[in-house]
Formats: C-alpha cells, structure tokens, sequence
C-alpha cells in the first residue's frame, strides 16, 4: 500500500504533495509521558494515542505462524503462544531518539527504569527471535511482525509521511522488545516497549537509522459504565418483536467467569421478565469478542452463560427450567472486530425466546 503512495505521491504537482518527515524538536501537541514513566532523554513524542478504557493483547512468546489464516493486508497471521490480555486506561506513544542511540541502549534504559520502580520483566525478544519479519506496520502479502501486532495498521491516523506516520510504517533494521508488569499508586500497570531503528530513502528519510521507542500501557482503571439498564418490559417487547435482545450491563473480569457486583441490576430485571410471564422459556447465550481462539472463545462464552444462570437461581429467584445456557464465542458479532468499540458490542449476552 505504502509503495502505491509513493508513485502516485510522485506523480502529484509539487503543491499537492505530501509533506516529508523532520527531525523532531518537540512533542506532537497534545502528548504527555505516564505520570509514572519518564521517556529517554532527549527523545520526541511524535505519535501520541490514549483512550479511557481499551485492551492491548501483549506477546510473551515467540509469533508463530496461525496456519491458512492472513491479516487483512493479505499477510500471514502471526500469534504467540503466551499472550497478556490487559484492559483499563491505554496510551501508546512512539518517540524517537536522539540520532545515534541504538535499540539495545534505549530498551537497557527502560529496563532500568521500571526494574527500579518495581517493574518485573514478563517477556524480552530481539529481532528476528520475536518472530515474523521485521517490517513497519503498513505492508501487505508478506508476514505480520511485533510492531504491527502491537500497533496494527487501521490504527495508524497520522498524517501519510508525517513522523507520527513515518515512525511505524518505515522498514525496521533491528528491534528489542520486552513487556513489564509495573505498579503505580493505581495498581499494577501493564507495559509493553519497542525499540526499533528505521529505514527509509524516500519522504521519511529525516527519520533514517533513528531509533523508535514505542510504549504501550494499559492502567488499571474499571470501565465507566455507561450502559442504562434494559428493564423487563423492555425486554419482554424485543423478545416478543424479534425473539431476542442483546444485553451489556452483565460484566465480567478478562478470561473470567465471575459475575460483577455491578451487573446486579441487569439480572434482577431478567428475573423480573421471567418471574412476571412463569410460561417464557429462553436461552441465556454467552458471546466474546475474537481476542484468543475460536475453542476457548467458545468455551468462556458457554461458561458465562451457565454463571448467569446459576446467579439468576440462586440469587434473584428465577426458575432453572425456565432457562437453557448456550456459547457461541465469536460466531455471532454485531460489529466489526477490528476495534474496541467492535470488540466492546460483540462481548455480551442475550436472550433468545425458545
């Protein structure tokens, strides 16, 4: 895609083309370290994201090949074994370096930094051992890489040329990498760091033999809930309409079955539906999102939906036989997976009127 840019980049007037990259002076405006995590000195942020709540899938073994399975660049599926899926707070920020520092220097400094603060290292990789290939996160018909796991390309909003863009779609010469659980006053904090150098002889060539640290964290910080609860007899009209609702105020930990104390509303007006039409039968049916494989996906889901039953009997009064569990995993999205808020709608459960 990138190499498309270029040629039609370089058949565009010279007053309609792209700006090339710089080196950076200062921050992107807007971008600020974590209160608990200094940056390299003499680095610039030159990509900056947060969001209040998201989750970031780390790697903590080797990418392996996910067989007959691409990416929608058309490139071989990679996967770790091992894996952190972690949710709260998310902040990606990409700096570069002062010219000359290399990724094993600025990756050393990090490791001191949150080794001193506490930090315990879960995972570290370098180059070619991370596995995939080494590339920036914009290529497509060849393999997927770390960098591209951990900053996919649909998330890249930069500019096309601009250093926020630059830094993480030029080829890569070498990389470390190495993932951290971290506490803070908040709890602990997952984070990840890549080091990178770039390489690039056309418009981010400002940028050529930098290293690139991109940190990723995720902050211990709960979800705002902001769903309002469906009542019963909002509930009994969907069902009665088309013969099944969709419900998010049931909530549950990451990979965990336990129910939350803030779901209660939720299932005391399922009860409410059950207890007020004795003859409605329905399945309880748990859902995910497409984080993991298929099996497991399909095994949390069936696993929940038998929670919510158990609860909703032994705690708020409605009757087993009124009740059938079932998990479908990721079968059945509302909305794309490519993204959290896709990922949020797919992770629910619903009712379904036998």
């Amino acid at each position: 895609m990138r190499s498309m840019l270029l040629v039609f980049a370089l058949l565009l007037p010279a007053a309609f083309a792209w700006a090339d990259a710089t080196v950076p002076t200062k921050d992107v405006d807007g971008a600020r370290d974590p209160a608990f995590l200094k940056r390299y000195e003499g680095s610039f942020i030159v990509n900056y994201e947060q969001k209040a709540f998201d989750q970031l899938v780390i790697p903590l073994s080797t990418l392996k090949a996910v067989p007959d399975k691409t990416d929608r660049m058309n490139n071989r599926l990679m996967a770790p074994d091992k894996k952190l899926v972690a949710e709260g707070r998310y902040t990606r920020l990409l700096y570069v370096a002062p010219e000359g520092r290399s990724p094993l220097e600025v990756i050393r400094n990090y490791v001191e930094e949150i080794e001193g603060a506490g930090g315990k290292a879960l995972y570290s990789c370098k180059d070619d051992g991370c596995g995939g290939d080494l590339h920036g996160n914009d290529h497509g018909g060849g393999t997927q890489g770390l960098l591209e796991k951990l900053y996919p390309q649909e998330r890249v909003k930069a500019p096309d040329f601009s250093n926020g863009n630059c830094a993480s779609t030029m080829d890569v010469a070498e990389q470390r990498f190495v993932a951290f659980k971290l506490p803070t006053p908040d709890g602990d904090a997952s984070v990840a760091v890549l080091a990178y150098t770039v390489q690039d002889d056309l418009y981010c060539k400002a940028l050529n033999d930098r290293t690139v640290a991109m940190v990723l964290v995720i902050e211990a910080k709960a979800r705002e809930q902001k769903m309002v609860t469906v009542t019963a007899a909002e509930m009994a009209k969907s069902l009665s309409g088309t013969g099944r609702i969709a419900l998010y105020g049931i909530y549950f930990d990451t990979n965990k079955t336990d129910i939350k104390p803030e779901s209660s509303q939720a299932l005391e007006q399922i009860a409410a539906l059950l207890k007020g039409d004795p003859a409605l039968k329905v399945f309880i049916v748990g859902h995910t999102d497409n984080v993991g494989s298929q099996a497991a996906n399909m095994d949390l889901s069936k696993r929940r939906a038998n929670a919510v039953v158990a609860a909703l009997t032994s705690t708020y009064g409605a009757k087993a036989a009124q009740m059938e569990a079932a998990g479908v995993g990721m079968l059945s999205p509302l909305a794309s997976n490519d993204d959290e808020t896709g990922r949020a709608k797919n992770r629910r459960v619903e009712l379904v009127k036998k």
